[in-house]
């Protein structure tokens, strides 16, 4: 049997086990992070931020024949004009920094489709009556001042001339686009 200084004693750790447990507390560390970013100004054509390769549509003249004086036709870019939408405070401009032809066909036109033998000359204008032409290498502003929420849009119309001695075939030429901002 344990004697009464044994279970006074046997108490006694019992407390001071307790007391200990009582005086040990959770520890806290405090700190912080920090959090940062970066932002850049930004234009996308058509839905795309990519910065080369991308499409900025089509100019086609349709079918002609080799007789015709002149046709009109306007970029297309997916059901309508060039989408460019860019950060606010940036300063948008597009130019037509060259074709594969360029000069080719005559005096009338900036630009020229060929089929390998024959050259169709055409000019770019940023009206659709035609008046504005844009010339190689001319930055063009975009009307509106960009927000970063809606599309500044860009329309550019062509006009392809018309020459003796056109041979019939398939005409084609590339512009080269340069976005600025």
């Amino acid at each position: 049997m344990l004697t009464r200084n044994r279970v006074q004693m046997a108490s006694a750790t019992v407390a001071l086990v307790g007391l200990t447990s009582l005086q040990v507390q959770a520890q806290e560390v405090t700190g912080t992070i920090d959090v940062t970013m970066t932002l850049t100004e930004a234009c996308s054509i058509n839905g795309s931020t990519d910065t080369e390769g991308l499409d900025f549509g089509a100019l086609d003249f349709g079918t002609q024949t080799t007789l015709f004086d002149q046709a009109d036709s306007e970029v297309e870019s997916g059901g309508g004009a060039i989408e460019v939408l860019c950060s606010p405070g940036t300063e948008p401009a597009v130019a037509i920094t060259g074709g594969a032809n360029d000069g080719a066909g005559g005096a009338a036109g900036t630009h020229a489709m060929t089929n390998g033998t024959s050259f169709i000359p055409y000019s770019l204008y940023t009206d659709a009556a035609r008046t504005n032409e844009l010339g190689l290498n001319t930055p063009t502003t975009l009307a509106g001042e960009p927000d970063g929420i809606n599309p500044q849009t860009l329309e550019l119309y062509g006009r392809a001339f018309g020459q003796e001695g056109l041979t019939a075939g398939d005409y084609a030429d590339t512009l080269n686009v340069v976005l600025t901002f």
